[in-house]
């Protein structure tokens, strides 16, 4: 049996899978800070046979919180002479250009624990000043004074020759081998001072708690007699072992989220649909990406606490490429100073939780507002839901300002949050120069199909995906995960006189790297596979373009086409494309999958089931053009392959409602899936 859990702000999930390709799922409330508690909790309540259990894979908030709420430890900073105050420079393009009091993002690492030592290299890697080891002992002599917990080690194009960080780390593990420490060769080789050194100072930073919750779980799991192979999620889409997780935490920094992503990749892929939006609505925030032609999109340029406002943090790691924002089913709807309504980014949480969970909560939020307009009913909550409570809280925050009713006032709550989602939704596809109308909206999270055919009807997409057990989606994609490992060199080279025998080796020194760290971890190298890309540019320009490239040995006729794929995807990127320009490679990118068995969905037999066997009740929705409606409400367990249901409709779940506006029908599909027509032509 494989078993996968995911931890959100609000739920944790499970999604299991036996031998006969039979999925079951299960929901627990989160358990912070001891987040491995409602890991136990959702395994005990899934009631599986626990010594059946091969694979456990797991995703967790625990980096991206540990970061936000700055709960690492103490970290100290070696770096080259004249350079420890890049973390203070960072960029000069200001996010918020014409305020005068902008004020750049606070380093994790004060000054005083920023040291210098003497070594040098220069671009191409050649050594110009020898380490001085000396100095090495004196800084790790000053940080044990200082009771640093994690050591960060940057040098100067260690990207291309890390000589000196190897043998600095060498040096402290010698003379500290309690401290945790990091090189910046370990987490990155690209190229750029600052981003690199803010990616080995966080990962330091959380290094410890990295590896203590990590230990801590592995004893919970051996504690209930899970004794098989453990694997966490990545924020590249792919899984690797508890272990290599300890040694680079912050490949995980967006581990749970991304599980979702690859997962509507991998669920597309069967249902015939290669283009996909992929968006998730959990309790604190929502999350949406898009996938093209099959393909997750993996970015570098990752930025934690980025907004309009602060130009946040680097983080030079793998990342699927998501938009967040802090709206999800315990978003608070609050008014400011100005008067106008607002929801999110404060959220109710998972304790105290929305006014309709009962357990102390007194803002309105997105989930009371649903439950007020009958997108949600009384009975579908864990907890005994008092009505009035909910109706009081929307009126005394929000109706009584407006002097309007109460249904309005929760549908401007519903309009204003659906507002800020599709804001996200457009900046993944309209602004990137896709149209909505050649994509699917796959939809999920808990709250994900409760929004989804409302928003894909104003972005003017088609099709609407809700798939089976929706809510613990996240959970469902890491089932159907690979291992996987990315390697990124800056190679910055000329492709008019490229020197195709040492871009030939460059490549298979990737290679063989990834093989090795695959069999390390007990992967057998015929069930590796590689992907390339090149990240790719015009002479003089400053940013990139990832370009899919061809495996094997180059040949100038793979070049050209190399070059010709750059100058469109340029122009797709950027609205135009410069063919007399000469082109540069930046990085090479060598993504490496460790291929694992996957269940396999099983088409669902019809027993002649009808709508009216599953037809809950009937009860008034409040729509935003035609006000109250009569609704059908479904049980969706009830309902069978290819039955039709034609809005305006609910179909609830376990832990999830999925609404269809007046105009718009839904077929279930063989596996089991709801697809919505959304009435766009």
């Amino acid at each position: 049996m494989r078993i996968s859990t995911d931890i959100g702000g609000t739920f944790t999930d499970l999604v299991y899978v036996d031998d006969k390709g039979v999925f079951g799922h299960a929901k627990a409330h989160t358990t912070p800070p001891y987040f491995e508690k409602g890991v136990i909790d959702v395994i005990e309540k899934s009631g599986i046979d626990l010594k059946t259990v091969q694979t456990f894979i797991h995703g967790s908030t625990v980096i991206i919180n540990a970061l936000t709420e700055r709960k690492g430890v103490k970290t100290g900073l070696i770096t080259t002479k004249g350079t420890r105050d890049v973390l203070e420079i960072a960029r000069g393009n200001r996010p918020d250009l014409y305020n005068f009091r902008y004020q750049k993002p606070k380093p994790f690492v004060e000054r005083y624990l920023r040291r210098e030592v003497g070594e040098r290299l220069n671009y191409k890697g050649e050594v110009i000043t020898p380490l001085n080891v000396e100095q090495i002992k004196e800084i790790v002599s000053f940080f044990k004074k200082e009771n640093v917990q994690a050591i960060a080690v940057t040098y100067l194009h260690s990207y291309v020759n890390p000589i000196h960080e190897k043998q600095t780390v060498e040096l402290i593990q010698l003379l500290w081998p309690e401290v945790a420490v990091t090189a910046s060769h370990e987490v990155t080789k690209e190229w750029r001072e600052y981003e690199r050194t803010n990616t080995t100072v966080f990962n330091s930073y959380v290094k410890p708690i990295a590896a203590s919750y990590v230990d801590r779980l592995h004893d919970r799991l051996r504690d209930v007699d899970i004794n098989g192979n453990n694997y966490i999620m990545q924020s590249n889409g792919g899984t690797t072992t508890f272990d290599y997780a300890k040694q680079t935490p912050i490949n995980m920094v967006e581990s749970g989220p991304v599980a979702g992503v690859y997962g509507a990749a991998v669920l597309g892929e069967i249902l015939g649909e290669e283009n996909i939006i992929a968006f998730d609505i959990g309790g604190t925030t929502a999350k949406c990406s898009l996938i093209n032609k099959g393909e997750v999109k993996i970015t570098t340029d990752y930025y934690v606490e980025k907004t309009d406002k602060n130009a946040g943090y680097p983080i030079k790691v793998p990342v699927v490429d998501i938009v967040e924002i802090g709206n999800g089913g315990g978003s608070i709807a609050w008014i400011d100073e100005t008067g106008s309504l607002k929801v999110g980014p404060q959220s109710a949480g998972s304790i105290p939780g929305p006014v309709a969970y009962g357990q102390g909560g007194t803002e309105p939020t997105t989930t009371d507002a649903n439950l007020i307009t009958g997108r949600l009913s009384k009975e579908n909550f864990d907890y005994e839901v008092d009505l009035e409570k909910v109706k009081d809280a929307i009126n005394n925050k929000v109706a009584k300002h407006y002097e309007t009713t109460i249904e309005e006032a929760a549908l401007g709550i519903i309009q204003i949050a659906n507002s800020n989602m599709l804001n996200a939704l457009k900046l993944i596809s309209v602004r990137k120069g896709y149209d909505p109308r050649d994509f699917s909206l796959m939809a999920f999270g808990g709250g994900g199909s409760m929004h989804a055919a409302a928003l894909a009807k104003e972005l003017g997409v088609k099709k609407v995906i809700v798939p089976v057990a929706s809510s613990v989606f996240s959970s469902w994609g890491m089932l159907m995960t690979d291992l996987r490992h990315d390697y990124i060199q800056t190679h910055i080279k000329r492709l008019t006189n490229v020197d195709l025998h040492a871009l030939n080796s460059e490549w298979n020194k990737l290679e063989s790297e990834a093989i090795a760290q695959f069999m390390e971890e007990g992967v057998q190298a015929i069930r590796v596979v590689c992907s390339r890309f090149a990240d790719m540019r015009y002479l003089g320009q400053e940013h990139t373009v990832k370009v899919p490239v061809p495996n094997g040995e180059w040949t100038e006729d793979d070049l050209k086409h190399t070059i010709e794929k750059f100058h469109y995807l340029h122009e797709q990127n950027y609205t135009f494309q410069l063919p007399e320009s000469p082109t540069e490679i930046v990085n090479l990118h060598l993504t490496a999958f460790g291929k694992v068995d996957k269940p396999e969905l099983r088409i669902l037999e019809s027993k002649g089931g009808s709508l009216k066997e599953a037809l809950k009740e009937k009860r008034p929705v409040f729509f935003e053009e035609e006000g109250w409606l009569e609704a059908e409400v479904y049980n969706r367990d009830k309902l069978e392959p290819l039955l039709k249901v034609v809005g305006p409709a609910i179909i609830e779940e376990s832990s999830a409602s999925t609404v269809i506006y007046p105009g718009q029908s839904l077929e279930v599909d063989q596996y089991g899936n709801l697809i919505i027509e959304t009435g766009v032509e």
